[in-house]
């Protein structure tokens, strides 16, 4: 079945409300699990025995919890990876033609591992003389911006065979946190959102990018 824009919308939607749920309930689980520890060292200055066998049940249920919320996890996975492939790949084989970088080549989900240490790189874009790395969150954040400035400094220890290209950088997210778009812009960064059903860069004209 041919997957359309508006289904990968749909998807990024519930991607975006799975992601906030399961931050809530574990929140709720952490405070919840507090609790129940503060009540069990109450309980057990009256009654050891069974203050062991409820401290049992409740790691069990914890554990239980914990568990479902990694299964949601990983099923948002599938979703994340849908928009990563039908959406952002293929804008970026044509959106940097506009601005001086022909794409060759685009390839997904890179990851290398060099002395114990992987670098894995959401979408990588190439040709004869510029790689162009691009890093793609669901909420683009100023943090996440600087982990990949990190990723981009050591980009070419790992990936050696593009030492004589000029390597630049791009951040995507499907929501972007305020002052995030400015500050990559700053740091040299293209900065790519959600236009409609596809995806654009957000860099005026006047924009020179970085080379690593």
């Amino acid at each position: 079945m041919t997957t359309t824009a508006d289904d990968v919308w749909r998807l990024l939607g519930e991607l975006i409300a799975a992601q906030k749920e399961t931050e809530r309930i574990l929140r709720e689980e952490r405070q919840e699990t507090e609790r129940r520890f503060q009540e069990t060292e109450r309980i057990l200055r009256e009654q050891s025995q069974e203050t062991e066998r409820i401290l049992r049940e409740q790691s069990q249920e914890t554990e239980r919890k914990i568990q479902a919320v990694n299964k949601q996890v990983g099923n948002l996975s599938g979703k994340w990876g849908l928009f990563v492939e039908n959406m952002v790949a293929p804008a970026c084989e044509t959106l940097f033609l506009n601005r001086g970088i022909p794409v060759h080549q685009a390839s997904q989900r890179m990851k290398r591992t060099v002395n114990n240490q992987t670098l894995e790189i959401d979408v990588l874009v190439s040709n004869e003389n510029h790689v162009l790395a691009v890093e793609v969150k669901s909420t683009l954040r100023v943090d996440d911006i600087k982990e990949f400035i990190e990723d981009l400094q050591q980009f070419k220890q790992f990936f050696p065979e593009y030492n004589q290209k000029q390597l630049y950088g791009a951040v995507a997210g499907i929501e972007i946190e305020s002052g995030a778009d400015k500050y990559a812009y700053r740091q040299g960064l293209f900065v790519l959102a959600q236009s409609g059903e596809s995806v654009s860069i957000l860099n005026d004209d006047q924009f020179e990018p970085t080379a690593w």
